[in-house]
């Protein structure tokens, strides 16, 4: 199987190299330093436990046109990186192409296929003018949903931090051969990779937390730990999953745990950073949108009042927007 990952940063790189040891051939898309440190050296993993593998892509390069056609595109950069790259992308599809995205937040393809009052509808959060879902073919679309947590230590080396679970799942429901494929791939080299009929039950569960936590810690500078811990940011937290709760239910989702548990969930990461106050940081573009701003709007599509969720959309675009321009 030739796999072509589109960003090998922290999460794409390191699935990557699980796919090279699984046999297949895999191509990396990444760009910069890090680029050159995995052409020269190729790409060192590095565990907690003190292990580092060091793998070699069959083709490492920035040049999607120099990639050709693949069976599997897994498109691991961060949403709102994802417009500007739908077009590019082509040159990896070949007919019967399947492209996984791996994103945090709301799809770009929620309501494709969904068979809902809402088919076909398209959410301006995630593809604003609709770029995205006219240079790409809903029949390729493969959802995922990422639980792992990893960081790029230095070019060329990413540290893995914790959890070995990407759940799968077509965005119509079916049980495909291709999903299948794909999750016995995974599995074979002790990732966990279960296929999902309901993905965006999925979906949600994992961004119940990242739209409450992530926003919180970027305005805040805290750990995760620091946020449960401190009453009044556990109350807005959960008070943020609430609303998000009411429009997911309006949307036929269904949450297989409280509120409490899933902030307990989180809990269990500890003290550690969210990739949207990684990127404040940084002064990286964040993920508000997905994480956030596709909610508020599914919101005004439900009529679901959400004054919590607006007043830290708001805020937190505004910080994002301000941290690009310094």
């Amino acid at each position: 199987m030739r796999i072509c990952i589109v960003g090998a940063g922290a999460i794409g790189g390191w699935l990557g190299a699980k796919l090279i040891q699984a046999g297949a051939e895999v191509t990396m898309i990444a760009r910069g330093s890090h680029l050159a440190a995995i052409i020269e050296h190729g790409l060192t993993v590095e565990y907690r436990d003190g292990r580092r593998e060091v793998v070699r892509p069959a083709l490492a390069t920035s040049d999607m046109t120099v990639a050709g056609p693949h069976d599997v595109v897994i498109v691991a950069v961060k949403a709102q990186s994802l417009p500007a790259l739908a077009a590019p992308m082509r040159a990896l599809y070949g007919p019967d192409t399947a492209v996984v995205y791996a994103q945090n937040g709301i799809p770009w393809w929620y309501f494709f296929r969904h068979g809902g009052p809402y088919e076909g509808r398209r959410i301006e959060a995630v593809d604003p003018g609709g770029v995205i879902a006219a240079h790409t073919e809903i029949e390729r679309v493969i959802g995922c949903v990422v639980y792992p947590a990893a960081a790029i230590e230095r070019p060329g080396v990413i540290r893995h931090i914790e959890g070995n679970r990407f759940t799968l799942g077509e965005p119509d429901g079916s049980r495909s051969e291709r999903v299948v494929r794909l999750s016995k791939l995974l599995e074979s080299v002790g990732l966990r990779a279960p296929v999902k009929t309901d993905i965006r039950d999925e979906i949600w569960l994992k961004l119940w937390g990242n739209l409450s936590f992530n926003p919180i810690s970027a305005l805040t500078r805290a750990t995760i730990d620091r946020i449960i811990a401190d009453q009044g940011t556990y109350n807005l937290a959960a008070t943020m999953m609430a609303e998000a709760q009411q429009v997911a239910e309006q949307l036929g989702i269904r949450f297989p745990v409280s509120i409490e548990r899933r902030i307990r969930m989180a809990e269990e990461i500890g003290a550690h950073k969210t990739s949207m106050l990684q990127d404040i940081e940084a002064k990286r573009p964040t993920e508000i949108d997905a994480l956030l701003g596709a909610v508020v709007e599914l919101a005004e599509l439900t009529g679901t009042p959400t004054p919590t969720l607006r007043a830290i959309y708001a805020v937190t675009s505004l910080l994002d927007r301000i941290n690009c321009e310094l």
